[in-house]
């Protein structure tokens, strides 16, 4: 027989207590590297910053897309992975049902995968 807590919002004094800790640590460490911390403004230190490059050029020049490309498969091959954790945590408790729907999640993966190195989306050289 479980014993249960009835909730209450007491049960959260904690959670409560450990953001205001942290907010305050945060708050107090600012502050001390605001008081402490050296001050030399100097012209070059107050000027806007642009990655330290002159410009030249015009800045609306069309950019190669295989920079985005590439990085949207690489945000959307992640997020695949990280749904191989539930199964790893609970694979005993799936069995075989649960396998079989992860070989079917392999399955599409390497589809996908394989349909992008055909269609040489991963291909820089042009």
């Amino acid at each position: 027989m479980l014993l249960q807590i009835p909730n209450t919002p007491f049960n959260y004094f904690p959670i409560v207590i450990q953001i205001i800790i942290a907010i305050g640590f945060v708050a107090v460490m600012m502050g001390v590297t605001h008081y402490l911390g050296p001050k030399r403004k100097t012209s070059d230190k107050l000027e806007n910053f642009e990655c330290g490059i002159e410009q030249e050029g015009n800045a609306r020049q069309p950019l190669a897309v295989k920079y985005f490309l590439v990085a949207i498969l690489f945000v959307l091959f992640d997020v695949e992975v990280i749904f191989f954790y539930p199964y790893a945590i609970n694979f005993r408790a799936l069995g075989w049902n649960g396998f079989l729907a992860v070989l079917m999640f392999v399955a599409f993966f390497v589809l996908g995968f394989t349909y992008i190195i055909k269609k040489g989306a991963l291909i820089w050289e042009d």
